[in-house]
């Protein structure tokens, strides 16, 4: 059985960090914040097959920034990096409380169904924070038919990479990471098989969506097979990508585009195809990058841009990479 199968079907196995795995779960962090800052010039704005980190964008985000993607990303981080599971309760208050500190003093843009969920949460103010997140979402769910944004994919990169022997591990906690704020079964299933595929790059070094195909139920996974075929194939349409499905599309097109590729070309050829898509691009890019980084490790960053990405809270790429390194440790202390 070739090694990238055992990782599959491994769970809950203790692993080592060895140097490979570090340098991936650095690239996971450093690519997926990469991606984000090369996209936020040109979000919702006309596309562009040559972007570049030059700022501006919503926020408006100096040269190399990233935005809202990395930032609501880093708050996972910091709470994996202590080694409380990303799967228990005190997580999800920790993490909860860290994502409405972030609205209050660091949000520089918030996508509308995020802003609307946390916005409820800190205005209902008794309670344990994870049940009045639960609750605002649940409640956004309700009165709309669009509540599977992309504003939870955007954010799994650290959460594919806090329990590497455990996909079962994984995909329960990349749910209870996206229902702090989306509550609805594609944003569910979009969370699962991207953080399942990030952890899977992780392990193997291989870049798979499909690889999370079987954690799905049986009519999810055929309607997921099917929008990934459409990914490869480019039958989507980029421009609805702040609805979860797409992102994936979008972000997997991207990937799948640069297969033949290694190294920095595929990393960055795969973020430019990103952005290049138009629509949501820091999003797409920042989703797409997580998994190329994942993928090729942190030497695939092309220098310049390792260089110069930077963002709240008052972080440096090199300073994101050591978050991502200190929670893929930690995770193999722990097994």
């Amino acid at each position: 059985m070739k090694p990238e199968d055992l990782a599959r079907l491994a769970d809950d196995s203790r692993f080592e960090a060895t140097p490979e795995i570090v340098s991936r779960a650095r690239g996971a962090m450093l690519a997926s914040a990469c991606g984000d800052a090369l996209g936020v010039p040109y979000e919702f704005a006309a596309p562009t097959d040559s972007p570049e980190m030059i700022g501006g964008g919503l926020g408006p985000y100096e040269p190399g920034e990233w935005s809202d993607d990395t930032q609501m990303a880093i708050c996972i981080a910091k709470v994996a990096a202590k080694g409380v599971s990303l799967t228990s309760e005190p997580a999800l208050d920790l993490v909860g409380e860290r994502f409405l500190d972030w609205l209050a003093g660091g949000a520089s843009d918030v996508g509308t169904q995020t802003r609307a969920v946390l916005a409820h949460a800190a205005e209902a103010g008794r309670g344990d924070v994870s049940d009045r997140l639960h609750e605002a979402a649940d409640e956004f769910s309700a009165r709309t038919d669009r509540a599977a944004g992309n504003g939870a994919l955007m954010r799994t990169t650290p959460v594919g990479l806090a329990f590497p022997g455990s996909r079962m591990r994984t995909a329960k906690a990349a749910k209870a990471m996206a229902r702090l704020t989306h509550y609805d079964p594609l944003v569910d299933q979009s969370c699962i098989l991207w953080t399942e595929a990030i952890r899977h790059a992780l392990t193997t070094g291989r870049a798979d969506v499909r690889a999370g195909l079987d954690l799905l139920d049986a009519q999810a996974r055929d309607y997921w097979a099917k929008a990934v075929d459409d990914a490869e194939a480019g039958a989507f349409s980029a421009h609805q990508n702040g609805f979860t499905v797409v992102a994936l599309q979008c972000a997997w097109h991207a990937v799948f585009s640069v297969r033949d590729l290694a190294g920095e070309r595929a990393v960055r050829t795969g973020l430019v195809n990103a952005v290049s898509l138009g629509g949501d691009t820091d999003t797409v890019a920042a989703i797409a990058g997580g998994l190329l980084g994942a993928a090729h490790g942190e030497k695939a960053i092309p220098a310049e841009w390792r260089r110069a990405v930077h963002g709240w809270p008052g972080m440096t790429g090199g300073q994101l990479a050591d978050l991502a390194q200190a929670v893929v440790v930690k995770a193999s202390a722990h097994g």
